[in-house]
């Protein structure tokens, strides 16, 4: 092709061909084309094991295998990924890196391709923690790619580098929802001294607690009755995180017509009901794009903080870990709630004000790790969160349950053994501790630590000030 066809836009020839494609294998046939490959390099050309490569991870069916071909379908190369721990935690290795001995000259990039490849297959499975066991000279290229090398490690008695690839999941998620709050808020001292960064303000003079909510307009607008019940839900857990008895809401609704509107209602009156917490009064507005926005008030004598917490401090997670994900919503947002009666919501609601934890903080839209680092902003320091101690549904991804907003979850923090108060059908487990420092770092079975959020959430600092 000219530059002219270029500019103007005339379609590459059939003949231009890309020089590899990667597909996961799926085929038989595929999968012994490739172990046949490793064979020849990593037994016969390189001596690095006698007789076969043959490990456990080839008998995993959880095992992926990505495969890169030349348009005539030659096999160039290929890579594993397979899964550390047999509980799925998302921790995962990419190994038996293997590029065809023509290939390395032929097709130079093919190995670069395919570590890219892997890394990108692993954060869309909901990988967070990914490595992989490099011999010295693919360790550079590794490196090259944004890996970050670990420790020095033996694979059949020969030096290989234990390499990561920083999976910023969490800190993506943190920073998109929540981080240009600081320069937003600083000046207004949302909460006021002591409760700067909770989602319910103590009302001046009184034992009121305020929250408010708004509802994120395309989700009224694609599932009306659901974003009327969160109105409430997301109210309701302000005001449970910090030990507050409700006492009523308002609303303010905005709809095209009256039909849609009942339809937003009727969502908000159930879940009211469901809660107890009566409809006081509000505003309707017709003609006008779809809006939602909601605020309750409770009553709490000796209000909970989010930033009450301490270096030392054990962090309790308290989730109800029924229900599933809520149609539409897959891995963004968790229903338990409309199953549950008023009793049982009222048992979940209330752990808080029966416990009187030191900080308490209802996990919210930076889900559960951005939350996390929320409490522990307001308290002054970081957070370790263990992360095959988070209770979580069955069958549900770690990184998607982390990530995404529950139907009710609360994040405690009190000083080691103290325990929470009976929670209903909700699940408590301690999964974690605050200590110095920022952010939110992930412990891994193996006692490893790698980041979450890697430091504030929403830069309005501590509780007790903006620092």
């Amino acid at each position: 092709m000219s530059l002219g066809d270029v500019l103007l836009g005339v379609p590459a020839p059939d003949t231009l061909r890309r020089a590899w494609t990667i597909d996961v294998a799926d085929d038989p046939r595929a999968l012994s084309a490739y172990r046949r490959l490793r064979h020849d390099v990593f037994v016969t050309e390189q001596g690095l094991f006698t007789g076969n490569d043959h490990d456990d991870a080839d008998d995993d069916p959880r095992t992926v295998v990505l495969l890169a071909h030349d348009p005539d379908g030659f096999l160039l190369g290929g890579v594993r990924l397979h899964c550390v721990t047999s509980a799925e935690l998302g921790w995962w290795r990419g190994s038996r890196l293997v590029v065809e001995r023509a290939a390395r000259r032929r097709a130079a990039g093919v190995g670069a391709a395919l570590v890219r490849a892997a890394c990108a297959h692993a954060e869309q499975a909901g990988v967070l923690r990914f490595e992989a066991t490099v011999q010295p000279a693919p360790a550079r290229m590794f490196a090259r790619l944004g890996w970050q090398a670990v420790r020095p490690h033996l694979v059949a008695g020969r030096p290989h580098m234990l390499m990561r690839w920083p999976v910023d999941r969490f800190a993506r998620q943190a920073a998109a929802v929540k981080a240009p709050l600081g320069g937003l808020l600083a000046d207004l001292r949302p909460g006021g001294y002591g409760f700067v960064g909770d989602d319910g303000a103590p009302v001046p003079g009184s034992d009121l607690i305020a929250a408010c909510d708004a509802i994120v307009p395309s989700l009224v607008e694609r599932d009306p009755e659901w974003a009327g019940w969160c109105g409430v839900l997301v109210n309701a857990g302000d005001l449970a995180a910090m030990g507050a008895e409700p006492v009523g809401l308002l609303d303010a609704l905005g709809a095209r017509d009256a039909s849609f509107a009942a339809r937003v209602l009727s969502g908000l009156r159930a879940a009211s009901a469901a809660y107890r917490l009566p409809v006081l009064g509000g505003h309707t507005q017709l003609g006008v794009p779809a809006a939602l926005s909601v605020t309750a008030l409770g009553r709490a004598s000796r209000p909970v903080p989010a930033g009450g917490g301490r270096p030392g401090h054990a962090v309790t997670l308290t989730a109800d870990l029924g229900g599933g994900w809520r149609r539409g919503h897959t891995g963004r947002q968790w229903d338990s709630s409309t199953l549950r009666g008023a009793l049982e919501l009222a048992a979940m609601t209330s752990v808080v004000a029966r416990t009187a934890p030191a900080a308490a903080k209802d996990v919210s839209m930076a889900g559960t790790v951005g939350t996390l680092g929320m409490l522990a902003e307001a308290s002054g320091c970081a957070a370790v969160l263990d992360v095959a101690a988070v209770p979580r549904p069955t069958g549900v991804r770690l990184a998607d349950w982390l990530s995404c907003f529950p139907g009710f979850a609360m994040l405690t923090a009190d000083e080691p053994g103290r325990g929470v108060a009976d929670a209903g059908p909700a699940t408590s487990a301690v999964c974690g501790a605050l200590v110095a420092g920022t952010g939110v770092a992930l412990r891994w079975p193996d006692g490893d630590i790698t980041t979450g959020v890697p430091g504030a959430v929403t830069g309005l600092g501590p509780a007790g000030g903006i620092s």
